[in-house]
């Protein structure tokens, strides 16, 4: 029940948008939510799909798969009746006892645009029931919902704050009515979720190499970001932690600014696409996700002083108070660097050669905004079938015919062990 999906959305169309010449403020955080403090136990379920994949499987790809089902990733709910996943919910939320689960609804209908990961409910009215069973299951119990990954990252005839227009166009759905039913479904779904005592809820907030912080700011309002518990980023992606972070910050930012200061005004938002500020004399470059981004980079690439001075001006003293969770499970090396002129669609974000585990999931993350670390992808399981560009079958990256969405990829879980970083060891797991 952990199909993947994946960031294979192109940046180009947005680097030129958004490149405006105003500011934002101060960063403090509120406190924390009380089911992901730093005493938080995260719950490893010994029904997981990791478990289940283990058991097929003999020598290293046996082991590997073991030392993963150890460590806390969180359990994807996709389809099913109301009555259904109703069930399936509460049991998992049961076997958690006093530990605290990680729960992906992953169901809006169009989910993935008729992609790799396709399917979602029919239509708003069997969301909102299937919603409503998810969110009795949980009942009165502590739980962690990431809602809908790429919910917001892609939304069918969507247009965004700089005029262009999503690529994802179904026929089926009338562009007159397809964005309001979107953010309709996610609003419902976000009220159904936190009408439960001990439930925090997260929208997708994309991630630092995805749509401006701005766009992403803008989009989460919509979708009832107030009312929840924050945002996730990086879920099945590779982006560094500490450009999340720095990324996180700056949407929580813009949400301060545009709802506390000079409303609507998201054009004043600094984003990853333009660096300008008053630190480096308004000289933006197009930051680079090659690297990671701080104030103190040497390359102006990566270097982030300019953003962080625009948000200081124009925040003022206003604090950012919107939380986030940063999925770690796969970006222990970064984002993989394709090699130049090999591939006409390289698919950085399918199953990409060389990448390893990242920091294992902790409430303990040193940054006033980000809640939690958390595994959301489930590590070992495959993005899909990536051809490259090519006509396939096989990924010419990898020599082979990669595994389906969802299916375990013994190749790639041993390369993640291999090459997590920091390192793993048997015995050693995220706080659970």
């Amino acid at each position: 029940m952990a199909p993947p999906f994946r960031r294979r959305r192109s940046v180009v169309a947005l680097i030129a948008c958004t490149l405006a010449l105003s500011t934002l403020g101060a960063t403090s955080a509120q406190a924390a939510n009380d089911v992901l403090d730093g005493s938080t136990r995260l719950y490893v379920d010994p029904q997981s799909s990791t478990v289940e994949a283990a058991r097929s499987l003999k020598g290293q790809a046996k082991q590997d798969a073991l030392l993963l089902s150890r460590i806390p990733s969180a359990t994807w709910f996709t389809n099913g009746t109301p009555a259904q996943v109703r069930k399936d919910v509460s049991s998992l939320v049961r076997r958690a006892g006093k530990k605290v689960p990680v729960l992906v609804a992953y169901n809006v209908p169009f989910r993935d645009c008729a992609l790799y990961s396709a399917g979602g409910a029919a239509n708003v009215a069997a969301y909102k029931a299937w919603i409503d069973a998810f969110a009795a299951g949980i009942g009165d119990r502590e739980a962690v919902v990431v809602l809908e990954p790429d919910g917001l990252g892609v939304i069918p005839w969507y247009t965004t704050l700089d005029g262009v227009a999503e690529k994802c166009q179904p026929a089926e759905l009338d562009p007159a009515t397809a964005v309001a039913q979107r953010f309709e479904v996610l609003n419902y779904a976000v009220d159904a979720l936190k009408s439960k005592p001990r439930t925090v809820v997260y929208l997708d907030g994309t991630g630092p190499y995805w749509l401006p912080a701005s766009e992403s700011a803008d989009r989460l309002i919509k979708a009832g970001v107030q009312r929840a518990d924050g945002f996730f980023l990086n879920v099945s992606n590779y982006e560094y932690t500490e450009n999340s972070v720095q990324y996180g910050t700056w949407v929580s930012r813009c949400i301060a600014y545009v709802t506390q200061v000079t409303p609507g005004d998201f054009a004043s938002c600094g984003h990853q696409y333009w660096s300008g500020g008053p630190a480096n004399d308004w000289n933006g470059v197009l930051l680079s996700n090659t690297g990671i981004w701080s104030d103190t980079a040497p390359d102006a690439v990566h270097n982030t002083k300019g953003i962080n001075s625009r948000y200081d001006l124009i925040l003022g003293d206003v604090p950012a108070t919107t939380h986030f969770v940063v999925d770690t499970s796969r970006n222990g090396q970064g984002p993989w660097a394709a090699p130049a002129g090999v591939y006409s669609d390289a698919e950085t974000w399918c199953n990409p050669p060389g990448r390893g585990l990242g920091v294992r999931p902790t409430t303990r993350t040193g940054a006033d905004l980000a809640d939690a670390y958390l595994w959301i992808k489930v590590p070992g399981e495959s993005d899909g079938e990536c051809f490259r560009g090519t006509g396939g079958p096989t990924d010419p990256a990898r020599g082979m015919v990669d595994p389906a969405a969802g299916h375990w990829f013994v190749e790639q879980a041993h390369e993640l062990v291999s090459l997590a970083q920091p390192a793993v060891r048997h015995g050693q797991h995220g706080r659970h």
